[in-house]
């Protein structure tokens, strides 16, 4: 009787899911449950202007300024930055082809480094790097959307935790039902984004027409407001290599990409670029309007910018930046909970995480893990703290990934690479790497040590859930139960796993009716049964 209930929705339903089960196709020619292949090069390219583009240029250009110690050096650091942007980009995008996973740094580190290498990346990005960024992205949202309600106060913070928890239920709701909507969503306030900074922009060129530009003149621009010094002009490279972080997401999501050995390099070829333009030329744009002085004053530069040209619109730039944060909340759970899937499928975390919802073919379990790690960061005071703390790890991991781009092509020479890019840019950015790294070592020790100490602490789990496989039959037979227990909350199952002769429907529903359906030694779903 189960059999025949199997059969008879497994064959009514199939023109009804025909539009929401990708082309992987099983052994038997029947439609697998797997990742949808749905990102094309506009959303792409989305992705990576949404996840670098935030609150940074809106809110905190100040700090490159104040290291630089001029306006004309402060503009050669946010190019040569992006620059090197660019050719970090270009290493991971032939890595992205010839490890066509998702998963990004993590995944390549994995392969090449090993698991122990892998999973201590995986574990400070689990631990505090999206979850801390996510929240305070949140709160920046928050905090921008209640600007206009608060004009001469803060706004409570009872009112931007609750409105950032919102933010977050609301995206996370959005990325669980359709990778379609999370995509749109991402397109739309990426554009927004834009458009703000184009509006800027176009100001800055009104005032320059005007003869607003006694700070860009070679005499002014590069007079010192005070004495340089290259350990500052260092931080000030550090401060702007961060302001570009995000340039790396779309490898997180290489197996929903749509020909992802054209679109990947592509779409980073013209993120790139055009991030850098937009932050060279906004900046141009800002001192047409401030004095350096006014703009290191300044706690949010976009809107006293703003206040000065727009007059009675000056609302325009706090909903330009809670329209830009909202993109980027939503760009960073995308990415991140493609992260925490991948991890899963190799067995570095739950294999809940692993799983995704037979229908709308989502990781349901990785986006509700990220959403819940980030609120409980909401519920934390130390969040900048902890920013501070992992930093400096992160950009560890990024030359790293790029190392082993060498290491690959020595131990590897043969292997299929679609991009292929000379050895001198991935030497070019590990000096750059060494000199930024050394330097955060040198001027901050103990912030570096602690982020270290953080990183390390992953190395007892990875050997107790990793390393030891022999684990107590209670301890398996346990988690196999709370898997289980997952599936059927979720409707969710293995991607491509869990199909013989029919789809992945069957196999879930199979599962939920008998219990005896349970995992395999290996804590993988038993196809026979289905």
């Amino acid at each position: 009787r189960v059999a025949a209930v199997c059969v008879k929705m497994s064959s009514s339903g199939t023109r009804r899911r025909a539009a929401s089960v990708p082309d992987t196709d099983t052994d038997d020619g029947e439609p697998a449950v797997t990742l949808k292949k749905e990102i094309g090069l506009l959303s792409a390219c989305g992705i990576i202007v949404g996840n670098i583009i935030g609150s940074g240029i809106f809110v905190s250009p100040k700090g490159v300024l104040e290291n630089c110690s001029s306006v004309g050096l402060a503009l050669i650091v946010w190019t040569l930055t992006g620059v090197i942007t660019a050719i970090s980009a270009l290493c991971y995008a032939e890595l992205g082809v010839t490890i066509p996973k998702s998963g990004g740094d993590y995944s390549y580190v994995k392969d090449i480094f090993g698991g122990l290498a892998g999973f201590l990346r995986l574990w400070i990005a689990v631990l505090v790097i999206y979850p801390t960024n996510q929240a305070v992205i949140a709160l920046t949202f928050a905090n921008y959307a209640l600007q206009p309600l608060f004009p001469s106060c803060f706004p409570p913070e009872r009112a931007l935790g609750l409105l950032a928890a919102v933010c977050l239920l609301l995206l996370t709701w959005i990325n669980c039902f359709s990778v379609r909507w999370a995509t749109r969503v991402q397109d739309v306030f990426t554009t927004g984004k834009l458009l703000a900074l184009c509006l800027i922009i176009i100001m800055g060129v009104v005032q320059i027409c005007k003869g607003h530009f006694y700070w860009l003149e070679p005499e002014h621009a590069f007079h010192p407001l005070q004495p340089y010094d290259m350990g500052r002009i260092a931080l000030a490279f550090l401060q702007g290599s961060f302001a570009y972080a995000g340039w790396n997401f779309l490898n997180y999501v290489t197996e929903e990409l749509i020909d992802p050995y054209r679109n990947l390099p592509r779409a980073i070829f013209i993120s790139i670029p055009l991030v850098t333009f937009v932050y060279v030329f906004a900046n141009i744009a800002y001192v047409t309007a401030m004095s350096p002085q006014e703009l290191m004053a300044s706690n949010a530069v976009a809107v006293t910018f703003g206040e000065k040209l727009l007059g009675v619109m000056s609302w325009i730039m706090p909903i330009s930046v809670a329209l830009s944060t909202f993109g980027g909340v939503n760009g960073s759970l995308f990415t991140s909970s493609r992260l925490f899937f991948a991890g899963a499928r190799e067995g570095h975390l739950p294999r809940l995480l692993a799983m995704i919802h037979v229908n709308r073919c989502t990781p349901i379990p990785a986006l509700l893990f990220t959403c819940i790690s980030t609120l409980l960061m909401l519920c934390t005071s130390d969040i900048y703290t902890l920013i501070n703390y992992v930093g400096f790890i992160n950009y560890l991991f990024y030359g790293v990934t790029v190392a082993g781009q060498i290491v690959l092509r020595v131990k590897e020479p043969d292997l299929h690479r679609p991009i292929k890019v000379s050895l001198a840019w991935p030497v070019i950015f590990l000096i750059f790497w060494a000199f930024l790294l050394i330097f955060s070592l040198y001027s901050e020790p103990v912030v570096c040590c602690i982020g270290l100490a953080i990183m390390l602490s992953g190395v007892p789990v990875y050997l107790f859930g990793v390393y030891w496989e022999n684990k107590p039959k209670s301890f398996n037979s346990f988690v196999a139960k709370l898997t289980h227990l997952g599936q059927k909350l979720f409707m969710v199952v293995y991607p491509a796993e869990g199909v013989n002769g029919n789809n992945g429907l069957l196999c879930y529903i199979t599962h939920i009716l008998h219990p005896a359906f349970m995992l395999d030694k290996d804590n993988k779903t038993r196809p026979e049964l289905c």
